[in-house]
């Protein structure tokens, strides 16, 4: 990590930028938009106007703007009150008008990265948004990109595009080792640009957006600090790396990091299952160990913005280096592989029952991507719908976070959320579990079920039913 002691001795009244944009910092008159008002856009929009900032959130989405503009949440976990609260103060002003974005003095990209399909990074709304700052881009701002891509995408992408202003920010190293204070300087730096990955957790109750520490990495010594300046008045601890593409790489490591354990452990249960062993035993014994060793659980598949797709975008960037990322790409195989694995599973259940996979009933519980949340994106429940539709399996599904599914990035389902009661249940040849919602009754979902397939271990206390329940 950077030494911040010689990062902050470079500072002096030559930077007039890097001045003049901290002072607004400290005197709260700086303003912050945040362009993307997602999972990740959002809550860093209402913490910075919590800290006393004129926040602006931008986004393209004219219904998202106008829930807001009304103080009404369309993301579970953040409350009506929380949005209200900003809007009623003229803390927090929610547009599609992006001629605003002259206005700001600090711009924070919040935009998704998904992957194209070919499974190849999709930048397209990072190059839209960069465009629309270009165009508006003055002396002075800061811009921070916080979606999350391949190390170098805030170089060799965004800063090109906001060049095309006119305006200059040189790329220039501010390691220890390369003596900062000579180059901490606002010779030719018109604007202030640096990377500074999300680490939102959605519905994750032990850790608040600004308890989680803040990594930043800048295109130079003075975004750096001043990205520094701004968010060390939102979050309790900043951390300072020594360049966008270090930063950039920090986010990729901690997400490959989980892909390649879950993956692991989703392997071992395939080979737990074979051998006739619980690997949810063989976790909770391993996880007693006080070192060495992070527990991590199986699953019906991954989701999330986050793990599915972040580790592609350094094996796409790799072949640059013609690198061959051998973990990251079995990681991704096995996990990709675990809702085939759970729908024949389900068909073998059934087997064994006398009973044939096509033509019968099946209810899934859960279709976020996680419990307690209302995020879909790419969640493995809904790759073991259509897989089940596919072999000609009559699907219904169960959430409370979600009403009703209709037409999304890769699915159409078109299908309402039905109500869980014993004669609703009673119909079904298999209930699956994908997702485990705090909210349900499983004891209640085992006695009215004739057939209980859990991917989840949530039924791991239920002893009553013997033979009602196939783990898998």
């Amino acid at each position: 990590m950077v030494s911040t002691t010689l990062l902050a001795k470079s500072l002096d009244e030559k930077n007039d930028i890097l001045t003049r944009f901290q002072d607004r910092v400290r005197e709260r008159t700086a303003r912050v938009g945040v362009v993307g008002m997602g999972y990740v856009g959002l809550p860093i929009a209402l913490l910075f106007a919590k800290r006393g900032f004129g926040t602006t959130g931008f986004d393209i989405d004219p219904a998202k703007i106008e829930s807001l503009r009304q103080g009404s949440s369309y993301i579970k976990h953040i409350p009506d009150s929380e949005i209200a609260q900003g809007v009623q103060a003229k803390q927090f002003l929610p547009t599609t008008d992006f001629t605003q974005l002259s206005a700001m003095d600090a711009v924070i990209i919040c935009v998704p990265t998904p992957l194209d399909d070919h499974r190849e990074p999709d930048l397209s709304f990072i190059r839209a948004t960069a465009e629309s700052i270009s165009q508006h881009l003055r002396r002075g701002q800061l811009v921070v990109l916080e979606s999350t891509t391949y190390p170098g995408t805030t170089e060799e992408v965004v800063l090109p595009i906001l060049e095309k202003s006119g305006l200059r920010c040189p790329v220039s190293d501010y390691s220890a080792e390369a003596n900062p204070e000579e180059n901490a300087n606002s010779d030719g730096t018109d604007f202030l640009l640096a990377f500074s990955p999300e680490r939102e957790d959605p519905g994750n109750k032990n850790f608040k957006t600004y308890q989680v520490p803040k990594v930043i990495g800048g295109v130079n010594a003075l975004s750096v600090l001043a990205t520094r300046a701004l968010y060390e008045t939102a979050f309790e601890h900043t951390v300072l790396v020594s360049s966008s593409r270090a930063a950039e790489m920090t986010k990729l490591l901690e997400n490959i990091y989980r892909s390649v354990n879950i993956a692991l452990v989703n392997e071992l249960k395939l080979l737990c299952l074979r051998m006739g062993l619980d690997i949810w035993e063989v976790i909770d014994a391993a996880k007693t160990k006080p070192f060495g060793y992070s527990a991590f659980y199986p699953g019906p598949g991954l989701g999330g913005h986050c793990i599915p797709i972040d580790p592609f975008y350094l094996t796409w960037k790799a072949r640059e280096y013609e690198f061959p990322t051998r973990f990251i790409e079995l990681a991704g195989e096995i996990n990709a592989s675990m809702p085939e694995h759970v729908v024949a599973a389900t068909g073998e259940a059934l087997n064994c029952r006398r009973q044939c996979l096509n033509n019968s009933r099946i209810l899934v519980l859960g279709v976020s991507y996680k419990k307690d949340v209302d995020d879909l994106r790419e969640s493995p429940s809904l790759a073991i719908m259509e897989l089940l539709q596919s072999r000609g399996v009559r699907v219904d599904y169960h959430d409370p976070y979600f009403p009703h599914l209709g037409r999304m990035r890769h699915y159409n389902f078109q299908l309402d959320s039905v109500d869980l009661s014993p004669e609703t249940l009673s119909q079904y040849n298999a209930v699956l579990i994908a997702t485990d919602h705090s909210s349900i009754d499983y004891e209640f979902v085992v006695r009215h079920s004739r057939l209980v397939i859990d991917t989840r271990n949530a039924t791991r206390e239920i002893t009553e039913y013997p033979g009602k329940i196939v783990h898998c």
